[in-house]
């Protein structure tokens, strides 16, 4: 149980990095983080076909980064940030890493030019 669990939540991570591996898709949550849109308001900025939209909105989706709501006609698309959550945990654990690697190198260049200087 605990291994299918930890299984799911990795695939949920990579499902998470993969859809944020892209610029449009990035873009496109950037711009419905603002406020909900229809598939068609989403794909006005872009150059590229209302399938390719859709298709990046399927990776989103997929990803639980984005929900669907039908309206009447229109198909509402919103963020659902939760998912990055994750993601922004797993990353932090290796911001510490490179904040030491940063500060070893602040701390070497700092001093070589005391060094410099003398």
């Amino acid at each position: 149980m605990v291994k299918s669990l930890a299984k799911a939540q990795a695939l949920q991570l990579d499902s998470v990095f993969h859809a944020l591996s892209d610029a449009t898709r990035r873009a496109i949550l950037r711009d419905i983080a603002l406020r909900e849109k229809t598939v068609g308001e989403i794909a006005r900025p872009y150059r590229v076909s209302l399938a390719a939209v859709s298709k990046h909105l399927k990776v989103l989706e997929k990803a639980r980064l984005i929900n669907r709501e039908k309206s009447g006609s229109f198909r509402f698309v919103q963020i659902n940030a939760a998912p990055m959550k994750q993601a922004q945990q797993w990353l932090s654990y290796y911001e510490k890493f490179w904040n030491r690697q940063l500060d070893a190198l602040t701390d070497f260049f700092m001093e070589k030019r005391k060094r410099s200087k003398s």
